[in-house]
């Protein structure tokens, strides 16, 4: 306690000077003092007018729905995992990160508490981050301050508050919980290791003037080292620490550069394995710009979309934005390609490939992490050009992207994309992707109640698939090309509007057909001539035998073969 301030006194020219070069305004000269020890030691402070203090002095844990004006004049309501200093009836200052208004000095202010603390890095860091701030103190405690500077920084600080402002300082109150006070470790340092880090032998002699030097208590073994650091060098905590130090002081000039040796071995390649750069280049071909996002997202967003998953929140997350670990790609790369629209980006293709955290009781840490890949497709369906439509692009786009992929693995004849619905899609437009009878991914149209919170425009189409599931390849068998000519015969069909084609489709491939080489679908209609309910299906059928020519007797017999089991399957309609 310092009693008899004069808060009025103006802070001399050297005082203020340097904080100006420092890049912080003059405000009095009690708040002066405690900024300008700030620098001066790396210590943060804190002066409270003891006039607004009722009783005694307590450091503890908020209480949910406890409010605080802070310096700033902004109200906040504290969270019961935010330290506070608060006297008998309330809090006064959100300890380690700002102070309250109440509490702080002004110009009638006569007494003042000083407060020169230690505060643990894990009481302090991410929690100004909760509240949208950022402090000097809060930079400092965050990452750690000297445990043994609370005394020297509170003498330096009455010494210049007497001398500018006058008073009468009481005695210091300490206040100590040796359990929180952290403690040095000894670090040992292999002279063996030393040696294969830096590829050069130091002196042993030159490594103990160095550490010295250093101020670290350093005795020398036949081994090595065992240093303890002093109590104000945080970031020497392991060997590599030290052996970054020595090279550091030794001179990284002194040390000759060496080619780095290294074996190296060869790993056979497995030929049932998918490469993830073979896929990537499918992707890269078809117009598509790889993506890298953070693992960690927006958990508004995540919520918003995957609303039955419970991902993992971070303990001490860079912003609140960025708290939570991903469930899928999608989150990401829609916020990507927000970014690109607003930039008047037209055409967007993104994908990503990349770890998903999906909470599972069974798994590591309860936790399972699986590689994904995922895209997203918004915007023109063709880059501008004067002789290109203007036309977006629609579900079928983003389905031939996902089956290029599906492609590779040899196995189209297993893929089916089942009509389901999904949280994050439009439920007219979705599907689930099975391989094998196994369900590898998703597609569709992100549902557009979540454009306004992505910040997205128009139909924005999403895919996320297994990368397990693509890279596991079936063998391609290789088979003689047919010398005889292959022939073309278009169907037109009308089924009912239910039918699936993709369900024709298999159907055809199955029914025993030997001669059937192609199979494609080249026209849907609905309109006049069709019945209600209805459409029309336009299939070509192409034929062709290894061994001989084909007559036109054989290649109607295969074509009405394909109508009848059409008719038979679907109910199925031949159109005249």
């Amino acid at each position: 306690v310092v009693k008899g301030v004069n808060v009025k006194a103006d802070s001399p020219l050297w005082l203020t000077e340097k904080l100006r070069r420092s890049g912080i305004r003059s405000i009095d000269p009690i708040v002066d003092v405690t900024n300008y020890v700030l620098l001066e030691l790396g210590h943060p402070m804190h002066a409270f007018n003891l006039a607004a203090i009722e009783g005694g002095i307590n450091v503890r844990m908020a209480t949910a729905g406890e409010k605080l004006t802070l310096l700033d004049e902004t109200e906040v309501e504290l969270k019961d995992n935010t330290l506070v200093i608060a006297d008998d009836n309330k809090a006064l200052a959100m300890a380690g990160i700002f102070g309250g208004l109440h509490s702080g000095t002004d110009e009638n202010t006569t007494d003042i508490l000083l407060e020169s603390a230690f505060f643990h890095p894990d009481a302090i860091m991410g929690k100004a981050r909760q509240y949208g701030l950022h402090t000097d103190a809060s930079h400092r405690y965050e990452r750690g301050v000297d445990p043994q500077l609370q005394a020297t920084a509170m003498e330096r600080a009455t010494q210049l508050i007497l001398e500018i402002c006058g008073g009468e300082a009481g005695p210091v109150v300490e206040a100590v919980s040796e359990s929180d006070i952290p403690t040095r470790a000894e670090v040992t340092l292999r002279k063996a290791r030393l040696a294969k880090v830096l590829g050069i032998d130091i002196a042993a002699d030159t490594v103990s003037e160095i550490l010295a030097r250093l101020g670290l208590d350093a005795k020398e073994t036949d081994e090595g080292w065992v240093a303890t650091a002093p109590s104000y060098r945080f970031d020497i905590e392991i060997e590599e620490d030290l052996i970054e130090e020595v090279a550091r002081v030794f001179g990284y000039n002194s040390i000759p550069n060496q080619a780095p040796v290294a074996a190296l071995s060869m790993i056979p390649a497995t030929e049932k394995q998918l490469s993830v750069n073979a896929l990537k280049s499918v992707l890269l071909n078809r117009g598509y710009n790889e993506a890298i996002t953070y693992s960690f997202v927006d958990p508004k967003i995540q919520n918003a979309l995957f609303p039955e998953s419970n991902g993992l929140v971070l303990p001490h997350p860079i912003s609140a934005d960025m708290s939570i670990m991903r469930v899928s790609l999608w989150p990401g790369l829609l916020q990507a390609t927000s970014y690109n629209q607003k930039r008047q980006q037209q055409r967007i293709r993104l994908f990503e490939t990349g770890l998903r955290f999906v909470p599972d009781a069974e798994a590591p840490n309860s936790i399972r992490q699986e590689p994904m890949l995922a895209g997203v497709v918004a915007g023109r369906r063709y880059d501008e050009h004067w002789d290109a439509n203007d036309k977006p692009v629609d579900f079928f786009d983003a389905k031939a992207d996902v089956e290029a992929l599906l492609a590779l693995t040899g196995k189209e004849k297993t893929v089916t994309f089942n009509t389901e619905t999904h949280s994050a899609l439009h439920p007219g437009m979705s599907a689930a992707i099975y391989l094998d009878d196994k369900c590898v991914g998703w597609l569709g149209a992100v549902h557009p109640q979540f454009s306004k919170q992505l910040g997205t425009n128009g139909r924005v189409f999403v895919f996320e698939l297994e990368l397990a599931a693509l890279t596991d390849r079936k063998l391609p068998q290789a088979q003689p090309i047919s010398k005889y000519p292959a022939n073309r015969r278009d169907i037109a069909i009308t089924v009912k509007q239910t039918v699936k084609v993709g369900d024709i489709i298999k159907f055809v491939e199955k029914i025993g057909v030997n001669q059937l080489v192609g199979l494609n679908l080249f026209d849907v209609y609905t309109g006049q001539g069709i019945a209600d309910g209805e459409k029309s299906l336009a299939l070509s059928l192409i034929l062709q035998d290894p061994g001989k020519t084909l007559e036109d007797a054989e290649i109607q017999a295969a074509v009405d073969s394909v109508i009848q089991g059409l008719e038979s399957e679907f109910g199925a309609a031949l159109r005249e």
